[in-house]
């Protein structure tokens, strides 16, 4: 099961996975409004240099003043990158990010530059939700280092489970190193069509392998989540009663009632 929010004030919780195309910057977005909709307050930081969390939040990525390449260059305070909109507060990303990844090469511990600029802000949130690129770079080592938790998405394909290898491995070696409370949160499964007997045979499978780590929720497969960034919104903001924001906000729920929440 999730861990229990009552030994956290707020929870960090990064959603990861180096697989492109599983509906990770989806899912943290949706499942940062829909924490929203149900009373929390929620920071979404978009740690991926295409920006997509970003614009899906209704910014302009490539217009923005102070993001995440300010925060992790030590060039500004978290508090001076936040952007507030009326569901949450966004540090935003754009490609000024892979600089940064750079320029991360060459600091002394490289990986808890992030842990340490959320410090002075963490407080003000029940949830930070970072949405990490999608890879295995010193990037998504800092939300890792920064997180409480690590919620996995996985489309239910036949390479679903390859390259889960790499991402506990790399969890593995954060918790060792530098994070040694980084918990699974859960496996999240998207993009799901019930009519592929594979994707049914994948579900089932992820299902075994992890047991409680995976949430009830399934996000099905869902023309409404795929437009909903283009409007600058979340599937839940964009048409709420659509079956990829109605999964999105039982997830919401769900996440909830796990950390007693």
């Amino acid at each position: 099961m999730g861990s229990d929010m009552s030994q956290y004030k707020h929870k960090i919780i990064a959603v990861a996975n180096q697989k492109g195309g599983v509906g990770k910057t989806t899912t943290t977005v949706n499942l940062a409004v829909g924490l929203s909709q149900l009373g929390k307050q929620v920071l979404l930081i978009d740690l991926d240099p295409q920006g997509n969390a970003t614009m899906a939040c209704g910014a302009d990525s490539r217009a923005l003043n102070l993001s995440a390449c300010e925060l992790l260059m030590d060039e500004c305070q978290a508090a001076d990158a936040i952007m507030s909109f009326p569901a949450l507060d966004l540090i935003g990303a754009n490609t000024d990010l892979t600089a940064a990844e750079l320029q991360l090469m060459e600091y002394e511990e490289p990986q808890t530059i992030l842990q340490q600029q959320l410090q002075p802000v963490v407080a003000n949130y029940d949830f930070v939700l970072i949405d990490c690129p999608p890879s295995l770079s010193i990037l998504t080592v800092n939300a890792l280092a920064a997180a409480h938790s690590v919620l996995i998405p996985m489309q239910c394909e036949y390479y679903a489970l390859e390259g889960l290898t790499s991402l506990m491995d790399t969890i593995e070696r954060v918790r060792q190193s530098v994070n040694p409370k980084l918990e699974i949160e859960g496996l999240l499964r998207t993009m799901f069509d019930g009519r592929n007997n594979l994707a049914n045979d994948v579900a089932a499978q992820i299902s075994e392998h992890f047991g409680s780590k995976v949430f009830m929720t399934v996000v099905p497969r869902n023309v409404k989540v795929a437009e909903a960034p283009s409007y600058g919104q979340s599937a839940i903001e964009y048409d709420h009663l659509s079956r990829g924001a109605v999964a999105y906000k039982g997830l919401a729920s769900e996440l909830l009632r796990r950390n007693h929440a």
